[in-house]
């Protein structure tokens, strides 16, 4: 697919250049606009995002590249894809979801028909597929997740990593010694999810730097065992539980205590990180850090919407997170 890139080698001039020959947004040379507008006949630029600069014609639609695979887990895949549409309704723009199986596909039939001013991808692997077309197609983008090489990327997302060292310090703070954390299906972190191995490799980080002297364990919420079993087996004197999984598990744990005759808290602490749920609906309720998809998804949409009206730094753009008491932490 012709890049813009290719363009401005064929024209012998500057990417910048060839967007302000195409946009008019900048005085340009007649010899260097016919060059330029030679380059674009002859490559067949028109068939992307530079027929629309060109044009000066916009779609008013954003992509939203959401591909769904088993792990996927819908309410709160919804939530997200919910918070993008909101954003950019408040922007005067429709979204088009996609979520084939194969996600490249989507993105090169979006590029070359000229259907969207820009995209958004979310649900994005350590190494997700999508970004090295991403960073081909000259096309406004945000992405909704850390990969592992965000270079020349324009990333927002929740700062997992700041999440998990914020819980680990609440129970610290609170005397507890012995933190066990419940994670996602073994089947996720296998997939190449980014967000799940964040925060569990933070929260053993921050268990290990702890000054208190702490000890953790992990155990996955689906996978070889039962996780509460798991975590009792590796830390027999647990007296705290963070639940980094989705609703189910949380209500499969929390089951399973009540189950056991365990009560929370009187008999172990329990917190929800990162969910996308509110934890007030679960019993007893949970105190929690939340995981801001609205938030995620509202700066996704400005920042792309951003590099549709002018231009925004490759950067990647960490949410901070927020701790929600709700009493099932008790001081040891």
């Amino acid at each position: 697919m012709t890049t813009i890139h290719d363009v401005a080698r064929a024209a012998g001039v500057s990417i910048s250049t060839v967007s302000y020959a195409l946009s008019g947004k900048r005085a340009i040379g007649a010899d260097t606009r016919a060059r330029v507008d030679a380059a674009v006949r002859e490559l067949g630029y028109r068939a992307n995002a530079g027929a629309r600069m060109l044009a000066g014609t916009r779609t008013d639609i954003l992509a939203l590249s959401a591909p769904m695979h088993a792990e996927t887990h819908a309410p709160a895949f919804m939530s997200f894809v919910v918070s993008v549409a909101t954003a950019a309704r408040r922007h005067d723009r429709d979204v088009l979801l996609l979520t084939e199986e194969d996600p490249l596909e989507g993105l090169r039939r979006v590029a070359s028909s000229r259907l969207v001013d820009g995209v958004v991808l979310m649900d994005v692997d350590t190494d997700d597929v999508r970004l090295p077309l991403l960073r081909q197609l000259d096309l406004p983008a945000a992405v909704i997740g850390v990969p592992r090489d965000a270079s020349g990327l324009v990333c927002v997302d929740f700062d997992f990593e700041a999440a998990a060292r914020l819980v680990v310090d609440r129970l610290a703070d609170e005397g507890h010694r012995s933190i066990g954390l419940v994670g996602h299906s073994t089947a996720l972190y296998e997939h190449g999810s980014n967000f799940a191995p964040r925060f569990r490799d933070a929260f053993t980080a921050a268990v290990e730097a702890h000054p208190a002297g702490l000890r953790g364990t992990f155990a996955p919420s689906s996978g070889a065992g039962e996780p509460v079993a798991a975590v009792r087996a590796a830390l027999p004197d647990v007296t705290a539980l963070v639940l980094n999984c989705h609703e189910r598990a949380h209500r499969a744990v929390l089951r399973t205590l009540h189950d056991a005759g365990v009560e929370v808290p009187r008999d172990l602490s329990v917190v929800s990180a990162c969910s996308s749920f509110d934890t007030d609906d679960v019993t007893p309720a949970l105190d929690v850090v939340p995981l801001p998809a609205e938030d995620s998804g509202r700066r996704a949409v400005e920042l792309t919407v951003a590099q549709v009206d002018g231009t925004v730094p490759p950067g990647v753009e960490l949410l901070p997170p927020t701790y929600l008491a709700k009493g099932s932490v008790l001081r040891r």
